[in-house]
């Protein structure tokens, strides 16, 4: 594929707000998951938590949008010049040429979960029936509108790799000529639906997160979001990076489970590769999935070992963020863009002990070295697989 430019990023987790906050933390080796503490959902387990959501107010205008995933969302388009940059596309493409491609995995739900339990004669009350918050493209909608873009509008929904896929969705516009150029993302906020889901499961950890460590037990749940700002080579005024390729695959092995040999992870990364161009040895980091589940490291870190050389280095940044769901994708892609930046490769943190099943691949320490490619993985429910290889500019 013809490389499109990545002319602006910015990200917002637990580890803080922007990609500064994001560099310290993993530089540093400090994460930012905390003991459950959220309002009347008693759990115990760690989480990854943004600062200042609960006090947060959207501006007037977009009152009708609130809830706790679109404060999170304006937040993070108000870091890094990120608005500021959107806001310059679309004077210099027209709102028409400009689209939203965001991906979530429970948007709003929240808001929902609370209008449920405040029902009064089988309705919610009449100041909580937004239904303009209480469905799954909110998020789109409200990045749209916060925005000024007008062109294609889309929600990708696709679980954990929901945030990976919009890269391949606006990759595609793009270069159909439906827009000349997307915004994309994700955003997820931590809610019942998410505890308790993934709780029922029997997926979460009651101790901070060991992704590939042989004692690993279960996920740390985090919210976040982020987006990114896709464009043409020939329409870019500058380039942060470049996004040479993408791979996408849905093995359907099972609703919850991966193919036990990691067949959709290795189809994923296949593509990408294919799509950029690349032996496996050009590709200097991975970030991959890694969610400290007993069943994903082993399959992802077999699929690894069977596709890269043993040099390359490998890491999950789950432990300092937690596992941000539908915006995993993002996050994950602006960590994958700060080390090329930075030079900087994140390895693992909290995990102590090496899982002998795992390729030497995988690494606990960060290591310092230019490289030229990164990429990143990001695996769903019902095998709904996606990687992206991101090149330096």
């Amino acid at each position: 594929m013809a490389p499109l430019a990545v002319t602006a990023c910015t990200a917002t987790t637990a580890l803080g707000a922007g990609l500064a906050a994001q560099r310290d933390a993993l530089h540093e080796r400090r994460g930012g998951l905390r003991r459950n503490d959220l309002p009347g959902l008693s759990l115990e387990c760690w989480i990854g938590r943004v600062e200042g959501l609960e006090e947060a107010v959207l501006p007037p205008a977009l009152g009708a949008w609130e809830s706790r995933n679109h404060r999170l969302a304006w937040k993070a388009l108000h870091q890094d010049g990120f608005a500021e940059a959107a806001a310059e596309a679309v004077a210099r493409h027209g709102a028409d040429r400009v689209a939203v491609v965001v991906g979530t995995s429970t948007s709003s739900i929240g808001e929902t979960e609370h209008a449920y339990a405040r029902m009064d004669d089988g309705r919610f009350p009449p100041a909580m029936a937004a239904l303009r918050v209480h469905n799954p493209h909110a998020l789109s909608d409200f990045v749209r509108l916060a925005s000024g873009a007008r062109g294609p509008c889309m929600t990708i929904a696709t679980a954990c790799s929901s945030s990976a896929k919009v890269f391949a969705h606006a990759a595609r516009l793009l270069q159909a000529g439906a827009a000349e150029a997307a915004i994309v993302g994700g955003v997820d906020t931590l809610c019942g639906s998410v505890l308790f889901g993934f709780n029922a499961l029997q997926l979460v950890s009651a101790t901070p997160c060991r992704p590939f460590d042989a004692r690993r037990d279960g996920l740390s749940l985090g919210e976040g979001g982020g987006f990114a700002l896709l464009e043409r080579e020939d329409a870019a005024p500058r380039a942060l990076a470049w996004l040479a390729g993408y791979g996408e695959s849905s093995d359907a092995h099972h609703m919850s489970t991966p193919h036990p040999q990691g067949l959709g992870a290795r189809l994923a990364m296949q593509a990408a590769l294919a799509r950029a161009g690349l032996a496996p040895s050009r590709i200097g980091y991975l970030n991959m999935h890694g969610t400290a589940t007993p069943a994903n490291d082993a399959v992802e870190a077999q699929a690894v070992a069977a596709l890269f050389p043993r040099e390359l280095h490998a890491g999950s940044t789950k432990g300092w963020t937690g596992h941000t769901l539908g915006a995993a994708g993002i996050v994950e892609s602006a960590f994958a863009l700060l080390a090329l930046r930075e030079g900087e490769l994140p390895g693992i943190l909290n995990s102590q002990v090496p899982d002998p099943a795992c390729g030497p691949q995988v690494n606990f320490d960060n290591a310092r070295r230019s490289i030229d490619y990164a990429m990143n993985n990001a695996f769903g429910f019902g095998g709904n697989n996606c990687s992206l290889v991101f090149g330096r500019a």
